[in-house]
């Protein structure tokens, strides 16, 4: 393929620090690449340093000729004097733009509620991000370079993204913390972290599994220098005498292995925080209607939480979710129906915003505030020694909280809440700014957190990784459970979205023999829901729990063909019988997966 960008021994530092050094790498034509690394550690000035916007220090960076980048960057470069139709389609009218099927796609996907003739300076940060993207997929690149393109982007959007992305000819490189998104789009990954780069093939699941590879090769290798290293102290240590006759090399050798420790390297530690003991009520909905402005989000709801749920809360942008964690934790009062919190209930919400900091306060000065010494499962830590297992060491101590980065805000927000020990947690967009590396660490806690949770989350990866069930705003007043959680949701909404196109095609039609000042078409009612405690009801739901354990028959079988292909890979007989197989299965799954839909729509 050919060569697009090459970077032959490139360092480049800011002040004393450096962000990468000696580092080799190059991208060619049809290469899906993402990075990954900590907050800090030179993404961002990598790409930079890519796509010629900044020059290394030393080295040497070459580009084909005449080839052309497209690089979506963090903060926006739009006009703010220009309309979204300027800005996005260079000024060409409806008509125009809509003829072509490809711009079509991007306006319809991504500029969805925002209008083409608003001035660019009234947009908020979402709908900016949204209008950088579209512009930049609707030129004409040899090499996207996208630094976090899936901020501000609800469930539904990230899926488009990938899906378009994945179809595109041309060469990609993107960081994002989104694991879902680069498994779904990425063939390489690239991990950044103290100043070098190491290369992987595969998305982020190829490389977890390599890195754990390594790391365990690397932890053997070290296992072994520990065991001589005990060796050559005991030989050093055998009595003082025979110490001063020990030949002088030996000395040396021993000295050299156990310099030769590596320091460790500096990862959060969030620890299990005690909580308090949940009864047998934690939240209950009842009968609740909630209104916000003009738009009715919730009719005659009714939702319990019990202790131990894992809830992961989706819908698209605007449809509610954060109104509905204000209800659950009481901000927001019910405009009818009640909302019953259990009497042991210690509830935590975390929000989007970052501006509920003071921001001449310090940090240990304000943990300290809080709780001076922490009790952990570990026995008690200081303020200073917790916020440095959250990352915060040196200088950061002390700083000013108006300093501090976006990533340590919001680790600081998650410190401060969990210090409080609850044991209900409604968590409204946790993985924003956060690096993966403290995604998982986060992860890891909430694995073990026995209270129960409720997340709100355009990361499908975060949300399947530390959730039970999916539940869904889907625009008719109430919070509905997805068994086949966020991939029924998207089928959900395609389903929705084809419907309303094609009633709204009927009605086009119908509308101009329609009599002037003739009533319009009433609201289409909810009649495909069955009663509940009908006898279509049992019916409907004695078949969803037929197909459920059919679709988990198939996924068994899936799983052992997908297993014997790897084990046969070089028969290639048996890998055609396999693969013939396999997609007998995939035609199975396929039409079980429809009878489930038309079955599900019939749940009240």
């Amino acid at each position: 393929m050919a060569n697009l960008v090459n970077l032959e021994r490139v360092s480049k530092a800011y002040g004393v620090r450096p962000l990468l050094s000696d580092v080799s790498l190059g991208v060619s034509a049809g290469d899906r690449i993402g990075i990954v690394g900590r907050n800090g550690d030179g993404k961002t000035t990598l790409l930079r340093v890519l796509t010629g916007l900044e020059e290394p220090d030393s080295g040497r960076v070459s580009q084909a000729r005449g080839l052309q980048i497209g690089y979506l960057q963090q903060g926006d470069e739009l006009d703010d004097t220009h309309t979204v139709r300027e800005a996005v389609l260079a000024g060409r009218a409806d008509h125009e733009w809509a003829a072509e099927a490809r711009t079509r796609e991007v306006v319809e996907e991504l500029l969805v509620g925002v209008s083409l003739d608003r001035v660019v300076h009234g947009l908020s940060g979402g709908e900016r991000r949204r209008c950088g993207l579209a512009s930049l997929l609707l030129g004409h690149h040899d090499l996207l370079v996208l630094d976090e393109p899936t901020n501000h982007l609800d469930v539904e959007a990230v899926a488009w993204l990938a899906a378009h992305l994945a179809a595109l000819p041309t060469a990609l490189v993107v960081v994002t913390h989104d694991r879902w998104f680069l498994d779904a789009v990425c063939l390489a990954t690239w991990e950044v972290h103290d100043a070098v780069v190491d290369s992987y093939e595969g998305g982020y699941a190829a490389f977890v599994l390599a890195k754990a590879e390594r790391q365990r090769q690397a932890a053997a290798t070290e296992a072994r220098r520990q065991n001589l290293v005990r060796k050559e102290l005991a030989w050093l240590r055998r009595g003082a005498p025979a110490r001063t006759s020990k030949p002088k090399f030996r000395v040396d050798a021993a000295t050299a292995l156990i310099d030769d420790v590596p320091p460790p390297r500096d990862r959060l530690a969030l620890q299990r925080f005690a909580t308090q003991r949940l009864g047998k009520d934690v939240i209950d909905v009842e009968d609740v209607d909630l209104v916000r402005g003009e738009r009715r989000l919730l009719t005659h709801a009714t939702w319990r939480l019990g202790p131990g749920d894992r809830v992961g809360l989706v819908g698209v942008n605007g449809a509610g979710k954060t109104s509905v964690l204000n209800l659950l934790s009481g901000v927001l009062p019910p405009s009818a129906g009640r909302v019953r919190h259990g009497r042991t209930v210690a509830l935590q919400q975390l929000t989007q915003e970052l501006d509920d900091l003071d921001p001449e306060a310090r940090v240990l000065g304000t943990i300290e505030g809080i709780r001076r010494v922490t009790r952990t499962t570990d026995g008690e830590v200081t303020a200073s020694a917790m916020l440095e297992r959250f990352g915060f060491t040196g200088d950061r101590l002390t700083a000013r909280l108006g300093d501090l980065s976006g990533g340590e805000r919001r680790r600081f927000q998650l410190l401060r809440l969990l210090l409080t020990e609850p044991n209900v947690l409604l968590l409204d967009e946790p993985t924003n700014d956060l690096d993966i590396e403290t995604l998982n660490v986060l992860e890891d806690f909430l694995d073990g957190w026995p209270g129960t949770l409720v997340v709100v989350s355009h990361d499908r990866y975060f949300l399947e990784r530390v959730t039970d069930s999916v539940w869904a705003l889907l625009d008719d007043g109430q919070v509905s459970m997805l068994p086949g959680g966020v991939d029924e949701y998207l089928s959900r909404r395609a389903a929705s979205l084809a419907a309303a196109r094609t009633a709204q095609a009927a009605g086009t039609t119908g509308t101009a023999a329609q009599a002037p000042g003739a009533a319009p078409p009433s609201e289409p009612a909810y009649d495909a829901k069955t009663r509940a405690g009908s006898a279509e009801e049992r019916a409907a739901r004695k078949t969803v729990e037929r197909l459920d354990k059919q679709l988990a028959r198939i996924a068994e079988q899936e799983a052992r063909l997908n297993a014997e292909l790897a084990e046969h890979a070089s028969d290639y007989e048996r890998l055609a019988s396999l693969s013939a197989e396999l997609r007998e299965l995939s035609r199975q799954r396929e039409q079980l997966e429809e009878q489930w839909l038309e079955a599900a729509e019939q749940l009240p």
